[in-house]
């Protein structure tokens, strides 16, 4: 199975830059996409289909042109949900959940707090929220693959120039925290498995040149419980695709 997933800050506008040759040449089987920033009847659903996508399972946000998560499948779900059961997350389109066979599916968008304290705090309360939701639900459905964008980075050696950032969001003590404790609970950074060197960063600002100098952060992940570690065949970021301020993060898995 080979999923794929990418932030596209907008979907319209990634199909107007190339999206769909794109996808039809990578041809996933799973393709999760955050930041649609669209509603269902804005998405070009047709030629989803018509590249193989008969499933398309979207959760828009409630404020247009904001937020929203997507899964388009080639396979059917045998069960599929949005949100987590928290009424403000759940009205900004963050989360979307398939079942496919033994594989739970989770589309993520975490909240960015770079916009101040407020949404700072939001961002902290998300992701209480969500660890509960994700170790709730394990207790049903034990194999889990959580992708999406984090806006965190884990690591020193998912940031350019760490020492910079400190107190920035994406990379505050506490952020990076939440990420110990959740690969603590039992799961694996699926990228880290296969490649540990530095500079593979998946977002940078449109300021400053910042792709052109590669000045960017790792905030795209697929996280996987670990007890599918043995069934991983690969794990990477495609860098050069430019649809978007991200780049896509492919996942292939048995």
């Amino acid at each position: 199975m080979k999923i794929i997933s990418f932030n596209l800050n907008g979907i319209r506008s990634a199909i107007n830059k190339g999206l769909f040759e794109w996808l039809e040449k990578e041809s996933p089987d799973i393709f999760c996409v955050q930041e649609t920033k669209a509603q269902p009847e804005q998405i070009d659903l047709m030629t989803f289909q018509s590249l193989g996508y008969e499933y398309n399972l979207i959760h828009s946000a409630q404020k247009k042109g904001y937020s929203g998560v997507a899964i388009f499948s080639k396979i059917k779900p045998d069960f599929y949900t949005v949100g987590i059961g928290h009424p403000l997350f759940d009205t900004e389109g963050r989360v979307i959940r398939a079942d496919f066979g033994d594989l739970t599916v989770i589309c993520a968008y975490i909240p960015s707090g770079t916009t101040g304290d407020v949404r700072q705090n939001i961002k902290m309360e998300f992701l209480k929220a969500f660890t509960l939701y994700i170790l709730e639900l394990r207790k049903e459905r034990p194999h889990l693959i959580i992708c999406g964008d984090y806006n965190i980075c884990h690591k020193e050696i998912d940031i350019n120039h760490p020492e910079r950032h400190q107190k920035t969001s994406g990379f505050l003590p506490e952020e990076r925290e939440w990420f110990d404790l959740l690969i603590g609970h039992g799961f694996i950074d699926t990228f880290r498995q296969f490649n540990q060197e530095g500079e593979q960063y998946s977002w940078w600002s449109y300021r400053s040149n910042a792709r052109s100098k590669n000045l960017g952060w790792r905030i795209d992940y697929h996280i996987v419980t670990d007890n599918l570690k043995e069934r991983l065949i690969c794990a990477e970021i495609h860098q050069h695709i430019q649809f978007s301020d991200h780049s896509p993060v492919i996942l292939e898995i048995n």
